[in-house]
């Protein structure tokens, strides 16, 4: 048992110490978040690789953004498991670090869509799936009293990202051009996630902070496996909800600009600042969310969530056009932060559900459900476009799926029963 009341961190009593782990985790993902401004480089891209002969299409340009996180995804539940087995978390973030930003600086020697699908989609891809799991899981550990807030601030800065990389990168591309802007980005990654991920650790083992007591026999206090987690009507229940909060949100965070363009009649500037604009809901969702969660339990989070999405989906259905700049700025903020929330509500209930011991890999399992939505989020909106004209088709899918989740959340995300034999 570790002793508490020894435990230094940052220099200080680990109580408050241990905040200083939530905000490194919130700088890093400032980083690795800034796949949320990829609409700001798809109209460049698309005239860039576009010729008199081959077109680039709406889908095309969402290959990379879909790619990198379908394999962001699938490189989750492994790195968690690399934790599980021991790895300590600054070595596996170092090392996913380097593959971030080897993604990120290759792009800028692209020279058409199949080297993005490649060097952005994949390569970058897999060290953000390598990294973004570590500072979640460190702090789930340090903070076993109030998961959801220091998860909510972590993960604030992946979905606050756009807020600075879509201005960041719009005013790259315009200057420097769009190749360019890749590489400027790599090598300020490089620097500034390897150096913070060099400061994260886990708190010895037996520490809790000091007065805190977890509740006996509540179902956080007992560990599951990967597997017996999917073997729960809660892990399904969460793991649905998921793919479809994932889903509305990402297809909203690939179209924001081509939306505002395209139907909304807004110029290409200021469709990158909406994108900023919209990151203030995706960053200030997670907070709000996680503290929803620890307030309200997972369930009732999730529901309130996939109803905005219900919400914004309707209204761009019945009224969205030309001019309809607010209703626009409205429906795609609660979409927006609508995925925010789940990148705050699903960390924090696997943790709650199925217990802190094997959390990382456990939530590397749930979050398959994040990649699920991301390759279903960009074929619809692809498809909507390329097939029907309009990106306004894909409303329809989204309100219907909410509705599905909101109804699956109110009867399956609830803590498991007892665990038992599987």
């Amino acid at each position: 048992m570790a002793d508490n009341g020894n435990t230094k961190v940052f220099g200080m009593q680990a109580e408050a110490g241990r905040w200083g782990f939530v905000l490194a985790g919130m700088i890093m993902n400032l980083c690795l978040g800034t796949v949320y401004a990829w609409s700001v480089f798809r109209k460049p891209l698309q005239e860039l690789f576009s010729t008199p002969e081959v077109k680039i299409t709406a889908t095309q340009t969402l290959w990379p953004f879909m790619l990198f996180l379908a394999v962001f995804t699938v490189l989750m539940p492994i790195s968690g498991r690399l934790l599980q087995r021991g790895i300590k978390p600054a070595v596996l973030s170092v090392i996913g670090s380097l593959i971030v930003a080897a993604g990120w600086i290759l792009s800028r020697y692209a020279t058409d869509m199949n080297f993005l699908y490649l060097s952005y989609g994949l390569i970058a891809g897999a060290g953000v799936g390598i990294v973004y799991g570590i500072p979640i899981a460190v702090a789930t550990r340090w903070f076993p009293d109030i998961k959801g807030i220091a998860v909510g601030i972590t993960v604030l800065g992946f979905g606050a990202s756009a807020l600075i990389t879509a201005y960041v990168a719009s005013n790259l591309i315009k200057s420097e051009g769009v190749l360019l802007a890749f590489l400027h980005l790599g090598l300020f990654f490089l620097v500034a996630l390897v150096l913070l991920s060099l400061v994260l650790r886990f708190p010895p083992a037996g520490w809790k902070p000091a007065g805190w007591q977890p509740v006996a026999g509540s179902s956080g206090t007992v560990d599951f496996t990967p597997t017996e987690t999917m073997k729960t009507s809660s892990g399904w229940g969460l793991w649905l909800c998921f793919i479809i909060g994932s889903l509305s949100g990402l297809m909203a965070i690939g179209i924001s600009s081509g939306v505002g363009q395209e139907i909304i009649k807004v110029d290409a500037a200021t469709a990158a600042g909406l994108v900023s604009f919209f990151a203030i809901f995706n960053g200030g969702g997670r907070p709000v969310f996680g503290w929803l969660t620890d307030a309200l339990g997972p369930g009732k989070t999730a529901a309130l969530s996939l109803a905005l999405v219900l919400l914004a989906s309707v209204l761009m259905i019945l009224f969205a056009g030309e001019g309809k700049l607010i209703l626009f700025m409205f429906c795609f903020a609660c979409l927006w932060a609508a995925l925010g929330s789940w990148l705050a509500i699903a960390p924090t209930a696997t943790a709650s559900f199925f217990g802190i011991k094997n959390s990382a890999a456990n939530y590397g399992v749930i979050f398959s459900a994040y990649g699920i939505g991301a390759i279903a989020a960009g074929l619809i909106a692809g498809q909507a476009k390329d097939v029907f004209g309009s990106y306004i088709y894909a409303f329809y899918v989204t309100a219907g799926l909410a509705v599905l989740g909101i109804i699956i959340a109110l009867t399956l995300v609830k803590p498991p029963k007892a665990k038992r034999a599987y």
